[in-house]
């Protein structure tokens, strides 16, 4: 079931405000509690842990920033 473009914005918002900070929240508590990597390959990881938030959530995000479709 394909979401509107209401209900995407509205999710959308939710996941920055809400999800967004719990993942960071989680990412950094998980990334101290193992042990350091050279600099260079935790730079790697903090990348690919910044990236692979949104990849799920990808369908909620596209188009968003764009006027209305349905609106004429």
């Amino acid at each position: 079931m394909a979401l509107s473009y209401k209900a995407r914005r509205r999710w959308s918002l939710v996941l920055l405000l809400v999800w967004l900070p719990i993942y960071c929240v989680i990412a950094v508590t998980v990334m101290n509690a193992i042990p350091r990597f050279p600099m260079l390959v935790e730079l790697l990881i903090y990348i690919v842990l910044g990236v692979a938030w949104a990849l799920p959530f990808k369908f909620v995000f596209k188009g968003v920033g764009k006027e209305d479709p349905d609106q004429q």
